[in-house]
């Protein structure tokens, strides 16, 4: 007899889902289309299998689904047999958006853009790298490095390790995605030094521990409680500030600045809910940070150039509370991120994690000079290169000239660095003191 024409269709609706599982299991240089002359550019053998690890532990829950599918055979009602089925799918859907989105980040790197892309993985590796020097057991074991991608969208994000995507449908992210807009691909961004560090902060531990911390400090400041909230609420982005201009110096501030620097109906207004800072404080809390690491000639600067753009009296929508706090929350938060010690620094502070001194200082400038007589300087780690790049900019260097000459440069770099950032084997060396005005009690 035949069969039921519904358990026809439920059969052949099956067919065609079995014949769309299993397609989406693994990626390599070839799926994505990476020729040979691509592969120096291309991500890591290790980023390839941390991507194919997902792919696998999803594709074992579809071959389960799939099991579960055919255990329940025709004699389950049609209701139970869709059921089923939108079960499976919903796997191949997770499948498929995993897949999606690591197809479309390693491709890059076989497209006209994929030096840049090296050459911002060989910075973000960098920053990794000095914070291993710095404090050599920091990290719990080797991690993969971050990985950087293209995409719209104005300003740069980034997606942490082991956090769970909603494109993902709840998978979690295997290593570090930092995008960076298609018009920003210089690698002299200081905002990207500023999404490496929220990786940091991810990975050292710090996302609650430093909230925590910040809200205590304030309510010793005697704040008012809605000044607290929102300071409170501000604290990722503001740490993201403050270890960035650790990982690069002055630099960072001018260069964080002139992305903030916006006409003052957008500077001057506070956005309920947001989670970063209303411009004009997030300025001022720069300068604040550079004074205190004890650069105050550049931050003088970076002062008045601020409050000569943004002065409240000529107007702005900002909480009265929040305006009238800030000269005392600013030092504090700024005082407390950078330079109190934290249970997962090992009672260290952020400051001796990722330390920056004059004499780096001194060499990014010398840096900025060698760029300004058209060559590269050789001996400046990676992260400091962004930041000598802009010193070279405002002395008059070309900046497409200058751009290819460190893309070429940090190219170079990427390919003899590992995919993985290991233990550094010695011993931290010394740490220079922190200012004296700066030290926890």
């Amino acid at each position: 007899m035949a069969a039921h024409p519904l358990h026809r269709f439920l059969a052949a609706k099956a067919r065609t889902l079995k014949s769309r599982a299993h397609r989406l299991t693994a990626l390599n240089p070839a799926t994505v289309g990476l020729r040979p002359q691509d592969l120096r550019h291309a991500p890591s053998r290790a980023h390839f299998e941390a991507a194919n690890r997902r792919l696998a532990s999803i594709d074992a829950v579809i071959r389960q689904r799939l099991e579960e599918l055919d255990r329940i055979g025709s004699r389950a009602t049609p209701s139970d047999r869709l059921l089923a089925l939108a079960m499976v799918e919903r796997e191949i859907d997770r499948a498929r958006r995993c897949f999606g989105m690591f197809f479309e980040v390693f491709a890059q790197r076989g497209s006209a853009f994929a030096p840049a892309l090296a050459a911002h993985d060989a910075i973000a590796a960098d920053c990794y790298a000095a914070v291993r020097k710095a404090a050599p057991r920091i990290f719990p074991g080797p991690l993969l490095a971050p990985l950087t991608y293209l995409e719209h969208g104005y300003s740069p994000m980034t997606m942490r390790r082991g956090v769970t995507l909603g494109r993902l449908m709840g998978e979690r992210n295997p290593f570090p995605l930092i995008r960076v807009p298609w018009d920003r691909e210089k690698p002299w961004q200081a905002t990207f030094l500023h999404e490496v560090a929220h990786n940091l902060q991810a990975d050292l531990g710090l996302w609650e521990e430093n909230r925590h911390a910040l809200l205590e400090r304030l309510v010793t400041e005697d704040l008012p409680a809605r000044a607290i909230s929102v300071f409170g609420r501000w604290h990722k982005e503001i740490f993201a500030d403050l270890a960035a201009l650790l990982l690069g110096g002055p630099a960072v501030g001018w260069g964080m600045a002139e992305f903030l620097a916006h006409p003052e109906d957008k500077v001057m207004t506070y956005r309920p809910g947001g989670a970063h800072p209303t411009g004009l404080l997030r300025g001022l809390i720069l300068v604040e940070a550079m004074r205190s690491m004890g650069f105050a000639r550049e931050a003088g600067a970076l002062d008045a150039v601020w409050r000569g753009l943004y002065d409240p009296r000529r107007g702005h929508r900002i909480p009265p509370v929040l305006l009238d706090a800030a000269p005392r929350a600013i030092p504090a938060l700024v005082d407390e991120i950078l330079y109190q010690p934290r249970r997962s620094l090992s009672e260290r502070s952020l400051a001796r994690i990722i330390p920056f001194t004059a004499a780096d200082q001194a060499a990014i400038e010398a840096g900025g000079r060698t760029l300004v007589a058209g060559s590269v300087p050789t001996g400046l780690p990676p992260r400091f290169l962004v930041s000598a790049c802009r010193y070279a900019f405002t002395g008059g260097a070309d900046i497409i000239t200058a751009s290819q000459q460190i893309i070429a440069h940090l190219t170079r770099a990427k390919a003899s660095a590992p995919a993985r950032i290991l233990p550094t084997p010695t011993v931290s060396a010394p740490r220079a003191p922190a200012p004296a005005s700066r030290r926890a009690a």
